[in-house]
Formats: C-alpha cells, sequence, structure tokens
C-alpha cells in the first residue's frame, strides 16, 4: 500500500491544572474538563498513537513503523530509532498553573527510567493578558542555596518568570527548570519520554485522590541546571510562504510556516518524516490530488517517503517538524 498523509486519534489526558480548551476550542473528544494534553503523536508504551484516517485506519504507529520501516520515518531514523518513534507531539491547556518541575538528561534517564532524556519545546499558541512561564533562575544560584529556599517555600523567589504572548517560542533543554503557568495554551514538541522530577506544586490537593502529588526534590537535584542565562526566550523572524527557523536541536527540528495562498514544499532530499501542527488558522494539504484538512489544533504526519505536498490558506501557521 502507497503511504499518504496520516491523522491519529488524539491521546486525551486528565491533569489536574487542566482547563476545557481541548475538547471545546480544539472539539478532541467529548467535552470535559480537567484535559491538560493531548498527546497527537505517541510512541510512548502504553499511548502508542492509532491512525484516524484512510485504508490504515485503526493501526497503530508501533506497528506501522514496525511495517513500513524507513518508508515511514526516515531509513536514518529508522536505523537510529528502530520501531520507537522518536518524538512525542502535545497541546497542552493550562487552566492553572504546573508544578515547577525538571527532566533529566539522556544518560540519568537511561541509567533511572530505562528511558531518554526530555528535551522539549513549546510554541504559544493563545495566553491570557497576565499569563507567564517560569523557565530557568532569575539569578546565580548554587544547590545549597536552592535546597534552602526549597525547604523555606520560596524557591519561587529564584526563578525566572516570563511574560508570554501569542507565538512566543521558548527552547527547555534537560535540566532547565520550567512550569507552565495559568492561562496558556501551547504546542510542545518534545523527546519521547515521559520522565518528569517534580520539584514543587503550592501544596495542591489532587480533587480526584484527596491527597497532594508526589514531589521528586532528592532526584531533581543532580538533574538541575544551576547556570543562569541571559535570555530563555526564542528569537525568530517570519516570512511568508517560507520554513522560517524556530528551534533546531540533536533531537528534533522545528521550523515556522506562514501560509498566505498557496505553496509547494519539496522533501525530496530530506530522509525523515514530517509533521505539520497547526497553530493558527485553516490549511489544505494536497498531495496525489487528494486534499487533507488540518485545522487549528490538529496535526498530521508525512512519510518519510513522500517527496512533496502543496499547502493551500488564506492565512494560517504551521510548525513543520522533523529530524534530520
Amino acid at each position: 500500500m502507497k503511504m499518504y498523509p496520516l491523522k491519529f486519534k488524539p491521546i486525551l489526558k486528565y491533569r489536574i491544572w487542566g482547563g476545557e480548551k481541548l475538547t471545546t476550542l480544539f472539539n478532541k473528544g467529548q467535552k470535559q474538563s480537567g484535559i491538560g494534553e493531548s498527546w497527537e503523536i505517541s510512541g510512548v508504551d502504553g499511548d502508542i498513537s492509532v491512525v484516524s484516517n484512510g485504508p490504515l485506519s485503526g493501526k497503530n504507529l508501533k506497528g506501522l513503523i514496525e511495517e513500513y520501516k524507513g518508508q515511514l520515518v526516515g531509513q536514518k531514523v529508522y536505523e537510529t530509532f528502530g520501531n520507537d518513534f522518536p518524538i512525542l507531539i502535545k497541546f497542552i491547556d493550562a487552566k492553572t498553573p504546573l508544578s515547577i518541575q525538571v527532566h533529566p538528561n539522556n544518560e540519568l534517564a537511561k541509567e533511572r527510567h530505562n528511558s531518554f532524556g526530555k528535551n522539549e519545546m513549546w510554541y504559544i499558541m493563545d495566553a491570557d493578558d497576565d499569563a507567564e512561564l517560569i523557565i530557568g533562575f532569575n539569578q546565580k544560584v548554587s544547590s545549597k542555596e536552592y535546597i534552602k529556599k526549597l525547604n523555606e517555600g520560596r524557591i519561587l523567589e529564584l526563578l525566572n518568570a516570563e511574560k508570554i504572548s501569542k507565538g512566543d517560542t521558548f527552547y527547555i533543554p534537560t535540566g532547565r527548570i520550567h512550569a507552565i503557568g495559568a492561562g496558556v495554551l501551547l504546542a510542545e514538541i518534545q523527546q519521547t519520554s515521559d520522565v518528569t522530577y517534580r520539584i514543587y506544586d503550592y501544596n495542591r490537593v489532587d480533587e480526584k485522590t484527596g491527597k497532594q502529588r508526589e514531589l521528586h526534590t532528592d532526584l531533581a537535584l543532580d538533574a538541575i541546571d544551576y547556570n543562569l542565562q541571559d535570555s530563555y526566550k526564542t528569537s525568530y523572524t517570519l516570512k511568508e510562504n517560507e520554513s522560517s527557523k524556530l528551534v533546531y536541536t540533536p533531537y528534533f527540528k522545528t521550523n515556522i510556516i506562514s501560509v498566505k495562498g498557496h505553496l509547494t514544499k519539496d522533501y525530496s532530499t530530506l530522509d525523515s518524516f514530517i509533521i505539520y501542527m497547526c497553530v493558527e488558522g485553516e490549511v489544505e494539504i494536497i498531495h496525489n490530488k487528494v486534499i487533507y484538512s488540518l485545522e487549528f489544533g490538529q496535526t498530521i504526519l508525512l512519510p518519510a517517503i513522500i517527496e512533496s505536498v502543496q499547502i493551500k490558506s488564506d492565512t494560517a501557521r504551521l510548525l513543520e517538524v522533523f529530524l534530520n
């Protein structure tokens, strides 16, 4: 069977801080509250994405990689990761703040959890007027100073709070303390990993369990990067109908495409799958004369064997994600 652009059923995740936007604004599943994450494309064990369109509907991502190998993900990607899909694609709706957290690097994650680390990026799709993120430190700090403030319940005094608006982009490498604030809707691209060390959680009680969530104070200590950065936000230049660089890492690369009218994307020299996340407006993706509609808050995967597609829209923005 010839491969074609693939859509997947969203995997919805209840979170103590989740809201309603993923089910109301994006129309994902039944309308319900507390849905904090929509896993759009996942190879995480126990949460493998399932195709929702075309002849391959009902087949899961892992099975497709086993069957199509490099034709689906790219030959070099397959040689490196085998049947494991290397990145996890999400939309996140934070009605209230997330916990302050950090992710271990590849070495720690492999040693402790037999997992990849979790380098990730955020693209802000919508934000309340007073919304902010916590990312990194706001001053030079030692591990001793960090522990002292944490034990005193004053850890927020050390952390950098960033006011945000639609279109802002942040790269969060492993080791960087971070948290999404209240009133933020974003797209997240990350390594395939679900390892998170929770540092501080505002002493909240989960209504479903009646208990506070577990903290990982000791595990986080040697996972944290205590260095101060000059800036935490990613700067980029947006060019109409071109792929503009957002975040390039060894684990994934992400461009943004501002679509107005019509363009053709040539992927004949790229040995990788492509993922489009529609972060504004709506588009038509055309391949072999078949039209695949992609609305705000939807995702589609182009198998590596696809050499070109056409994109049409009055006005839209796409995140373009791939490996290289």
